[in-house]
């Protein structure tokens, strides 16, 4: 059994989260995914300060798609103080452990947790506080054909749901880009974690789907040599 699970909770960037199997247990390179919101957000306000606007420019609102602990929302809440979230996932386990990570760190009263499959449809129910800043996941990616080769600890007592990408492992992250357009502000961003066969897979099937109107802004690798990706629309000027 991961140790992760016999200790029943495991740090991640400055929090310690309560772990039960088999909701998936967050591993340290998606803390990068936290690290490059919180830049983005900070070069932002940075941008917007110097523009002298007549109100003040709002605080971010923060989708998580497949929240599993918790581990990405509750940083960027802690990281973002004036932040909210609404994560979601499809498995109950989830969901109940990410409210109870919240309520140990009285995070709770900015954060919107939803028991939801991710669909083409969801838009209505995740537009709770109006138009998103960011939309951050870390799907599923794991190509199907690959899976009989995980590490037998994790083949046995985490999720597999959360890591099984299908066929090309896209499935979740060609939902995620394809509702992404009904739920970002023009200045929002999609940031995913990928395996790096993604980037140039997802910039072909973006080019493919031009009516979606986004494109693969930039790709960073993390220690493990997998990847992040930030997609955003054409008017979301670089910095």
């Amino acid at each position: 059994m991961p140790v992760q699970y016999v200790l029943g909770e495991w740090d991640f960037q400055d929090l310690t989260l309560k772990m039960k199997p088999p909701v998936f247990i967050p591993r340290p390179e998606t803390e990068d995914l936290v690290s490059l919101i919180v830049e983005e957000e900070s070069q932002k306000r940075e941008k917007n300060s110097g523009l002298c606007l007549p109100v003040p420019v709002p605080h971010p609102v923060i989708l998580e798609i497949g929240c599993g602990s918790g581990a990405i929302a509750l940083s960027l809440l802690g990281k973002l103080l004036q932040s909210r979230v609404i994560a979601i996932d499809k498995e109950e386990a989830a969901v109940d452990l990410t409210r109870e990570n919240a309520q140990r760190l009285q995070l709770q009263e900015r954060i919107h947790i939803l028991h939801h499959d991710v669909s083409y449809s969801s838009a209505k129910q995740l537009l709770v506080w109006g138009p998103i800043d960011f939309i951050v996941s870390n799907p599923p990616y794991v190509f199907h054909e690959d899976m009989a080769s995980l590490d037998a600890e994790i083949l046995c007592y985490e999720d597999l749901d959360a890591l099984d990408g299908g066929d090309d492992g896209m499935r979740v992250i060609k939902t995620i880009l394809a509702l992404a357009p009904s739920l970002l502000k023009d200045s929002g961003s999609v940031f995913l974690e990928v395996d790096p066969r993604h980037p140039d897979m997802v910039e072909n099937w973006l080019q493919a789907h031009p009516n979606l109107l986004l494109i693969l802004r930039a790709i960073h690798k993390d220690f493990c040599g997998k990847g992040s990706l930030q997609v955003s629309q054409p008017s979301h000027t670089l910095r």
